[in-house]
């Protein structure tokens, strides 16, 4: 029986945020859901934007049109914004509404300026940001805590994603893609475009669509840090402390929150970035074993056999980018 899952992003209206993008970034998700509909065929993977805006002061933002309305969106994108950084005040009046959502499980994305934003409500501090370049200096000013890295286009921390300049919604967008309907999507997505598939320099993203709508926290935090870390470390004791939990309850609750074993969610996490490597780059495949970090080939080969059903060889020679 098929399998309906459905993503929301969500696109906030803030003061100077850039029309553009926030329409621009509508399309390339509706081109997406094309592409997933044309691609997948036992599993349904539905993707639609809904646009928030701040009606008054007294009240936090709310839907403009679609998503609905008694869920809470997937994604949540800052956009761009046209001129200079918003005011430190006008960014405070988001800052609940972000850490609200951010709680429920909602990832957080900035694109430019709307980074000011997000760092606003104190959910970058201690980690990796990138914004405009030409907004560098204002930004570290404001936010000495964060680690501001305004040479990279796309930063993602998992359950945080921070892209560059004005035009780096495209990236961010495909990021996404990859992230809820695998690489081969995106990259159908790109090619239609005529966009450069993102992610040259950092690959975190799964080829399969993991649950983060299961409602449980303490697996959701896990979920985000091994998305982030492409699962490099998969022991028990590792994951169970991420948590919070023991690892016995650890076990049962990861299961019942995504369906699977934490064993059988690694590795296709790391199945995930070996296919992205397979598929757009010349990395051999012992090389690729060891950057997802498998010891030996031989096993990585057992794993990604099981996992896609084609030899690492076999899938590149099929879907690799470029080749007929």
């Amino acid at each position: 029986m098929a399998s309906h899952l459905s993503v929301e992003i969500g696109l906030v209206h803030f003061p100077g945020a850039q029309l553009a993008a926030i329409h621009g970034l509508e399309d390339l998700f509706s081109v997406a859901d094309r592409m997933a509909a044309e691609h997948h065929q036992d599993e349904r993977i539905y993707v639609a934007c809904s646009q928030w805006e701040w009606p008054d002061a007294a009240s936090a933002p709310q839907r403009l049109h679609g998503g609905r309305s008694t869920d809470r969106p997937t994604v949540l994108i800052l956009p761009p914004r046209l001129g200079g950084p918003i005011a430190q005040l006008d960014a405070a009046r988001y800052a609940p509404w972000l850490i609200e959502q951010h709680e429920a499980g909602t990832v957080l994305c900035s694109v430019c300026g709307g980074a000011f934003l997000l760092a606003e409500s104190g959910l970058l501090d201690g980690r990796a940001a990138t914004t405009h370049w030409a907004h560098a200096d204002e930004f570290r000013r404001r936010y000495p805590s964060v680690k501001l890295d305004a040479d990279s286009l796309v930063i993602d921390d998992g359950d945080v994603v921070s892209a560059g300049g004005l035009m780096a919604w495209v990236d961010l967008g495909l990021k996404l893609v990859d992230r809820f309907l695998g690489p081969t999507v995106m990259a159908k997505t790109a090619r239609f475009m005529l966009a450069d598939p993102p992610g040259r320099e950092q690959r975190f993203y799964s080829a399969f669509s993991p649950n983060l709508a299961h409602g449980d926290a303490a697996v959701l935090k896990v979920q985000h840090w091994l998305q982030a870390t492409g699962a490099r470390d998969m022991t028990l004791l590792t994951l169970a402390a991420h948590a919070g939990l023991e690892e016995r309850t650890f076990l049962r609750r990861f299961r019942k929150a995504t369906g699977l074993t934490a064993i059988d969610y690694c590795q296709r996490l790391r199945v995930g970035k070996a296919r992205e490597l397979l598929q757009f780059g010349s990395m051999s495949v012992d090389m690729i074993a060891w950057e997802v970090g498998y010891g030996d080939p031989s096993a990585f080969r057992k794993v990604f056999g099981r996992v896609t059903g084609l030899a690492p060889s076999e899938y590149r020679r099929r879907f690799s980018i470029g080749q007929p």
